[in-house]
């Protein structure tokens, strides 16, 4: 049985069981259950690779006839490969079991400016990272991304491709993957699913940059057992991705946790979604950059360029980031008012001056809430390594049709 054929593809209704919590899940003998029971082996495989079906059985807490069933379809499907036996001093000989190292995904970064490609195989790892410029002609784009699709495919010839998983600065529906909202990107009314699969002849998952970030932290498991979560993405926008009761939210049609476009300040400068003083306008990278470069002769083109001038002592730089800081942390409140998160990830440039940057938001956080203490708060690195790390998995997840993730504790459902 070929790895595709394995399930029919996801309709609107099944796409909204991904990353359901352990805790949620309860004891039933259906193909649900054997499903999450499905994930979890594999989940276990590649996090603790090579190990046997015993170790499976007791980290998993299935039965080993249950086991050895579901370890059969996965070798079957070629997800899991058998490796070395391994003879113990008493019993029978144990068969060690790998994730297949052959199956790569293609994960594809898209900013205003460039777009970053890279080869992940099962385990995260990249074998190959480029980046692209970009243009405001999508389809000279899509090109030049097809293009050096080909070239990475014929360079990894030996491994299979299992399709490409996509992030971008926007939203899109969750059925037919269509972008909906991407005003900073400006690809207006443009197939971008059917022009990258006519390119690289591959399946195509698209998804929010956010949202791909934290099914990131999902599938490497750093959520620390955190089952109400908001991951603040900051960039040349401001985006976030909502995991509440430990279900990942997209709302009816996609557009959930569009907290950037919410106006902060009614005579702010005008954003790219048509509306004044949006939260984005205010306390993303390109607010910082704004705000330096109306305060004296010098010029900075990007956040990059900022933060260099604030290492080497620049005062200007250093106002510039805090004011940054301050709005973004003054921002949180509509997110801690409406969703009552107890972990807030703040993703992108400003990790980079966390030690500036954190103590401010924490106050900002701390002052404008409610009731109650604040939620934890924690900067997650590097944003274009999350962003392609995450538009990976997803992009696994969806194919391997994953229900959940396991990372949170080792619950399972016995049938």
């Amino acid at each position: 049985m070929s790895r595709s054929s394995h399930r029919e593809p996801r309709n609107d209704q099944t796409r909204g069981i991904r990353n359901i919590d352990p805790a949620s899940v309860r004891p039933a003998s259906s193909d649900i259950a054997r499903d999450i029971n499905r994930d979890i082996i594999l989940e276990l495989v590649r996090f603790h690779q090579p190990l046997a079906r015993a170790d499976l059985s007791r980290l998993s807490g299935l039965r080993p006839s249950t086991v050895s069933k579901i370890v059969e379809q996965l070798v079957q499907e070629d997800w899991v490969h058998e490796g070395a036996i391994i003879k113990a001093a008493r019993g029978r000989p144990s068969t060690m079991l790998s994730v297949n190292s052959s199956i790569v995904t293609l994960a594809l970064d898209l900013r205003p400016d460039r777009a970053i490609l890279a080869v992940v195989d099962l385990t995260g790892r990249f074998l190959s990272r480029e980046t692209i410029p970009g243009s405001s002609d999508p389809e000279r784009t899509v090109a030049q991304i097809g293009k050096r699709m080909r070239a990475l495919r014929e360079e990894f010839a030996s491994k299979s491709f299992e399709g490409v998983g996509v992030s971008l600065p926007g939203r899109v529906h969750p059925v037919t993957q269509r972008v909906l909202l991407a005003p900073n990107l400006k690809w207006h009314a443009f197939d971008l699913k059917g022009a990258l699969e006519k390119e690289s002849g591959l399946q195509v998952e698209i998804e929010n940059d956010a949202n791909v970030c934290l099914i990131s932290e999902l599938w490497y498991g750093r959520l620390e057992g955190a089952r109400n979560v908001v991951l603040v993405a900051v960039a040349e926008g401001v985006g976030t991705a909502i995991l509440a009761g430990g279900l990942l939210q997209s709302g009816h049609n996609g557009l959930a946790g569009e907290f950037g476009h919410i106006t902060v300040d009614p005579n702010g400068p005008l954003c790219q979604c048509g509306q004044k003083g949006c939260w984005e306008m205010v306390a993303s990278s390109r607010a910082a950059t704004r705000t330096y470069n109306s305060l004296g002769r010098k010029k900075v083109q990007n956040i990059c360029d900022l933060i260099r001038l604030r290492e080497d002592g620049d005062t200007n730089a250093t106002h510039a980031l805090t004011e940054q800081a301050h709005a973004l942390g003054r921002g949180l409140r509509m997110i801690t008012a409406a969703v009552s998160p107890e972990l807030i990830l703040v993703v992108g440039d400003l990790s980079a001056c966390w030690d500036l940057c954190c103590p401010i938001i924490e106050k900002e956080l701390a002052d404008s809430m409610l009731a109650g203490a604040p939620p934890r708060l924690r900067a997650t690195g590097d944003a274009e390594l999350a962003r392609l790390s995450g538009s990976a998995a997803m992009l696994m997840q969806r194919h391997v049709s994953y229900h959940r993730s396991t990372h949170q504790g080792p619950h399972a459902v016995s049938v």
